[in-house]
């Protein structure tokens, strides 16, 4: 009771802010995407695909077939006005298409449906930043699988260009009829599966990784099929075993930068912002696995990849997420354990344990603008991450740890009475210093200071209006122009009623614009720092930089040994007055 009276006086206090209504949305708008200098607005609604000029607000250009609906969109800027957009609809249809010049052009579809017994249905479809690379989860018939692609965005700008001048020349008829060149498949993955009667070959050094890796993974699908058992429930009245109903299985991706020495990498292959490799773990599976991305030989195409690194560990894999450089991998594992990968040192930074009780942690993120005091900022050894967790329950923790310091869990926000308390939306604002934005089931938006606990506003759409299916709300945050667009429809319950209040809105919020935020503004440049560490690609200097890390965290690590030591003597006392 007390608690819920200290609740409602802090929101009493907490200001809040009301977002703008800007302009009528297509109807059925199911996503929004901002681009990365923050240009354009990408949107995919029941007609197709349109892209609007985030500072106006106008529809600059559009791609529409009717009965196409677009689910989900995602853009990235590969030229000075040139964009990638890539899309689902609602078949499960993956495309690839490009903005360019005001213009929409459709340049590949990923998942073109040949045999309609055979049609794979894309599942996620994601465009790595810089539009090089992409990665699609694909399924059919009750198969699914993971398909890398290079894109070639240098050879799709030329042909723009030529399409261009093609279209402004006075004496073309119009249309212009341009075959793009394709996509290339550079990595197909599947489930880890038991080997029947796999032979190795090459040097005996490789054989041995290879052997070992093999191992491992058929490990954990034997460790997976066990779960799957236990699961399963027994009837005593029939005398049968009722099989438990299995999940298709699902995997993750994320595209890793250069950093330290692993397998497969070499000096010559680096480019600056492009990812070498490509971090993977499937559904019910407790390893990560890492490939290196390098395009298949012709003449073997089809065969299946095998992961470069292995990571095991001791729990399911249930949620990931990867450091702004990619230098650490965070896996939220079962029973409430977070495991922390290092790449430049290739071994665990830490593992903590999330004091939670009968929840899995559903999904985490890296918080990378976090408060730094002065000591920690003048050491390298005191270089830390801090995560930020959302569990099953509604809970929301913070996780922060490091090599040589010690682990801190805090919880941000507790177990919500009520369901339509839980948050649907949790992600840190990268210019908000400690902020994270926060969005209810119940449409509740607020933004939460990270390190106080404590709410710092409340944001609200007018008094008519409602967030858009709050439990999956259509969003776009702009982290270049500081603002966030959010789609809301016309409360059901108001009287007023006309054509234009039952069209969907697009409302709008400058951060930059309130007093109560302004504050919280950063600017945080590339950290030299981080920089250095990235540039580590060879054995040697990856050695030299972690003896070095060792030498300048010695004084942190004596410190928490005879800390633990004193608690070591301190609970031997205790033991011995009680006998």
């Amino acid at each position: 009771m007390e608690a819920t009276y200290k609740t409602d006086q802090l929101r009493e206090k907490t200001p809040t802010l009301e977002l703008r209504p800007v302009t009528q949305l297509p109807e059925n708008t199911n996503c929004l995407a901002c681009s990365e200098d923050g240009r354009f607005l990408g949107l995919g609604h029941s007609r197709g695909l349109s892209v609007w000029c985030a500072s106006s607000l106008i529809c600059v250009s559009e791609w529409l077939q009717d009965s196409l609906e677009i689910t989900s969109v995602q853009m990235s800027r590969i030229g000075e006005m040139t964009y990638l957009l890539g899309t689902v609809d609602d078949m499960g249809v993956a495309r690839v298409f490009a903005h360019h010049f005001d213009t929409i052009h459709l340049l590949d579809v990923i998942n073109v449906m040949e045999d309609i017994n055979k049609r794979s249905i894309c599942l996620t479809f994601e465009l790595h930043e810089g539009g090089h690379y992409g990665a699609a989860s694909l399924s059919c018939n009750d198969a699914v699988w993971l398909e890398i692609y290079h894109f070639p965005s240098a050879v799709w700008l030329e042909e723009l260009e030529r399409a261009l001048s093609k279209k402004q020349d006075p004496n073309s008829s119009g249309d212009v009829d341009v075959k793009w060149s394709p996509v290339t498949v550079m990595i197909k993955i599947k489930p880890p599966k038991i080997p029947i009667g796999r032979a190795f070959s090459g040097p005996p050094e490789v054989s041995q990784t290879t052997d070992y890796l093999t191992r491992c993974l058929a490990l954990d699908v034997i460790m997976r099929s066990s779960r799957q058992w236990q699961k399963s429930s027994f009837n005593a009245e029939t005398g049968k075993t009722k099989e438990a109903n299995e999940s298709p299985r699902r995997c993750t991706q994320h595209f890793l930068l250069p950093c330290g020495h692993f397998p497969g990498s070499s000096e010559a292959n680096f480019q600056p912002g492009l990812p070498v490799a490509v971090a993977v773990w499937w559904s019910g599976s407790q390893n990560l696995l890492q490939y290196v991305l390098q395009k298949a030989p012709k003449n073997k195409a089809d065969v299946e990849s095998m992961p470069a690194v292995l990571w095991p560990n001791a729990k399911e894999i249930l949620c990931s997420a990867v450091s702004r450089y990619t230098r650490y991998i965070a896996l939220g594992l079962d029973d409430a354990l977070v495991c922390v990968w290092d790449r430049l040192s290739g071994a665990p930074l830490s593992v903590v344990r999330v004091p939670v009780e009968n929840s899995a942690i559903i999904r985490m993120q890296f918080v990378d603008y976090w408060s730094v005091s002065a000591d920690d900022s003048e050491t390298f050894a005191a270089e830390k991450v801090h995560l930020l967790l959302q569990c099953k329950s509604g809970e929301i923790h913070t996780v922060t740890t490091g090599r040589g310091t010690q682990s801190c869990t805090m919880q941000l926000i507790e177990r919500p009475e009520d369901n339509r308390d839980l948050p649907s939306v949790i992600m840190p604002v990268p210019f908000l210093q400690g902020l994270s934005l926060v969005l209810q089931r119940n449409g509740k938006m607020f933004l939460q200071d990270v390190i106080n606990k404590t709410p710092v506003c409340f944001l609200t759409l007018p008094t008519i209006h409602l967030v858009t299916t709050p439990c999956s709300p259509v969003y776009a945050l702009s982290t270049t122009q500081h603002t966030l667009f959010i789609r809301g429809d016309q409360d059901s319950s108001c009287s007023v009623s006309s054509e234009d209040s039952s069209q969907s809105q697009l409302f709008i919020f400058r951060f930059k614009e309130s007093d109560v935020i302004q504050q919280y503004v950063v600017s945080h440049p590339d950290s030299p720092r981080q920089q250095q560490t990235l540039s580590y690609v060879t054995l040697q200097e990856n050695c030299n930089a972690y003896l070095q890390q060792r030498a300048l965290s010695a004084a942190e690590r004596n410190k928490d040994i005879r800390k633990t030591w004193e608690r070591l003597q301190e609970t031997a006392a205790t033991l011995q007055q009680k006998q």
